[in-house]
């Protein structure tokens, strides 16, 4: 029986939507609770003082970021440092590379299916985001393909759609990972819907 629940520390509103609708899929049953910010400077300056007051027993973090082009390694040592710092060393902390949208071009299947467009799983796609963390910017390249993209719609249907075994995000599947890691160390024990 799992004690407590996963508190998500998000930088935006369209990863709340994503995670709300994907999790349950993923992890049915598993307790969490999502608390997004509006952007990276929000959340960043919002970490210490939530940990620090956070009263509720048995609640785990896991913040997510994206890392828009920043030195991945420095900065998820940073805030490493600063969930010991705040009282809290047992935070799991994620880094999307670059954006969130390289998790939707890491499953073209999905985005097809969200889309209602099949040219979107075409091997000529699949060959161009074959490694979709290495977009600069993947939101640029959805807007581009997906011409009525849009942030929280967007996010939205593809949390119906998005499957664990066939994206090619690795930061997606360390994501993934990560919290089903977590979620068994507070004694939840997952079954793989996805």
């Amino acid at each position: 029986m799992m004690q407590g629940k996963i508190v998500f520390l998000l930088e935006e509103p369209s990863m709340k939507i994503l995670l709300e609708g994907m999790l349950p899929r993923f992890f049915p049953g598993m307790p969490f609770q999502c608390v997004p910010h509006q952007g990276k400077s929000e959340l960043d300056v919002s970490i210490p003082r939530k940990l620090k007051s956070w009263r509720i027993p048995g609640d785990r973090f896991v913040i997510v970021r994206d890392n828009d082009n920043a030195d991945c390694v420095n900065l998820k040592a940073r805030f490493v440092r600063l969930c010991a710092d705040s009282g809290r060393p047992d935070t799991l902390v994620r880094l999307v590379c670059q954006e969130l949208e390289s998790w939707y071009i890491g499953d073209l299947t999905a985005l097809a299916q969200a889309f209602n467009n099949p040219k979107l799983d075409s091997p000529a796609l699949r060959k161009r985001y074959g490694n979709p963390d290495s977009w600069q910017k993947p939101s640029a390249e959805l807007a581009r393909i997906v011409p009525t993209f849009q942030k929280n719609g967007a996010a939205r249907e593809m949390a119906l759609n998005l499957a664990e075994e066939r994206n090619r995000s690795q930061s997606f599947q360390v994501f993934i990972s990560g919290v089903r890691r977590v979620a068994e160390s507070m004694g939840f024990q997952p079954i793989n819907q996805t």
